[in-house]
């Protein structure tokens, strides 16, 4: 079972960390100002959670991208990646600056090496964060990347904090589906048991 490390503590990056907690991983939280400015972040979060450099966050099994799109290529650069998966978790609010590539394109060339999963994009933060049983249903998240592997990893970690997950198929495919201004985008379904 993969622990979490998170990059970036700000909503979406809180709201992955209560994901991970409900699946019972431990999580390590990372910022730009350095782990002693974590400290209300971890308390509020709890057990399970500790705050640490963004190097030592991206030395998890899974590493969530939860800083703001202007943000991502300060935030990920000189980390180095070996075959750690990648959740990207990011939005770019100005999709049409990408030169027809999408986000996860963007971010999957950011992280050589890694191996990119894009999920938790669409769902507002509190949505994200919140107990995904609703209704008698599960929340559906959805999910797109090229390594099988990296994928059966993230679907286990959605679904064991109570995800219902939908594979969207390959990066760039499924990718295209989820972005800002996308047909997913947004979308805040339920599976009825």
């Amino acid at each position: 079972m993969n622990d979490v490390g998170i990059i970036g503590a700000g909503r979406i990056g809180q709201a992955m960390a209560r994901t991970a907690l409900r699946a019972g991983r431990s999580v390590t939280i990372a910022n730009s100002r350095g782990p002693e400015s974590l400290a209300s972040v971890v308390s509020a979060l709890g057990d399970g959670v500790s705050a640490v450099t963004v190097q030592e966050a991206a030395t998890a099994g899974i590493v969530v991208i939860g800083v703001p799109w202007p943000r991502v290529q300060q935030a990920l650069e000189g980390l180095e990646w070996s075959g750690q998966i990648v959740i990207d978790a990011t939005n770019d609010f100005a999709p049409n600056d990408l030169n027809g590539k999408t986000s996860s394109e963007v971010v999957a060339g950011l992280v050589r090496g890694a191996r990119v999963v894009k999920a938790a994009n669409t769902l507002g933060a509190a949505v994200l964060g919140s107990d995904p049983h609703e209704g008698g249903g599960q929340r559906v998240i959805f999910l797109s990347g090229d390594d099988g592997d990296a994928k059966a990893e993230v679907i286990s970690l959605f679904e064991d904090a109570g995800f219902f997950a939908i594979d969207l198929g390959a990066l760039v495919t499924g990718g295209a589906m989820q972005q800002l201004g996308a047909p997913l985008s947004g979308v805040n379904l339920i599976r009825l048991a």
